[in-house]
């Protein structure tokens, strides 16, 4: 278990509760409008955290930092029947929807309505402490479920907008299916090579500094 502060625990419980239902609700939204009934038939067109919240990804969110949400269920076939291009804009729905809520929340700490504490408290939160941690997380989420691996919703949008071969060649690699994902985040890491700084961790804070001034 990390030790997470209390403004951190607050941050993710918000993730939770706003960020990872958001994201979800746009999947079911983008599918309902490309006249996909599967999310609607599962219940998924709603902002009710028990609809979307897995209890093990909720549990690991909290306790790890990594987590996730249940998949909103699609019918690829009925998608691409509307648009070859349907499946991959349900997919980056998702995405930019964390986009938006970080870019919202960046906006919301650039006006100064909320006070700047005088020092980050471990155990006495802020307002700003909380959203500065929410719209970082959003970015994460967003650069993060980019990345053109299985399951991550990077891949489908790839698979669709990249050249006919190397969509292919993506999509055969879901039979090793979590693995290329693991040697992404763990193994490669754990040899040095801080691919997960570079795609994701330092463009979302560039993004929040853009914001901030700093």
């Amino acid at each position: 278990m990390l030790n997470f502060s209390l403004p951190e625990l607050i941050s993710l419980a918000v993730v939770l509760l706003v960020a990872f239902p958001i994201h979800e609700l746009a999947h079911a939204l983008a599918a309902d409008y490309f006249g996909d009934d599967t999310p609607r038939l599962h219940g998924r067109i709603t902002l009710n955290p028990l609809a979307h919240l897995d209890l093990v990804g909720s549990l690991m969110l909290l306790l790890a930092g990594f987590g996730w949400a249940k998949p909103v269920p699609v019918n690829e076939y009925t998608l691409s029947m509307r648009s070859r291009y349907a499946p991959a804009l349900v997919a980056l729905a998702g995405p930019a929807s964390n986009l938006m809520l970080g870019l919202f929340s960046g906006i919301l700490l650039a006006t100064g309505l909320l006070p700047v504490p005088d020092a980050p408290s471990k155990y006495i939160p802020s307002a700003y402490e909380v959203l500065y941690i929410f719209a970082v997380i959003n970015f994460v989420l967003f650069f993060f479920n980019l990345i053109p691996l299985f399951p991550l919703d990077g891949e489908k949008i790839a698979i669709r907008f990249l050249p006919p071969e190397w969509g292919d060649g993506l999509a055969k690699l879901r039979r090793f299916s979590f693995g290329p994902l693991i040697i992404l985040i763990w193994l490669l890491p754990a040899l040095g090579v801080p691919i997960l700084d570079w795609l994701v961790f330092n463009p979302s804070i560039r993004l929040i500094r853009l914001f901030l001034g700093i």
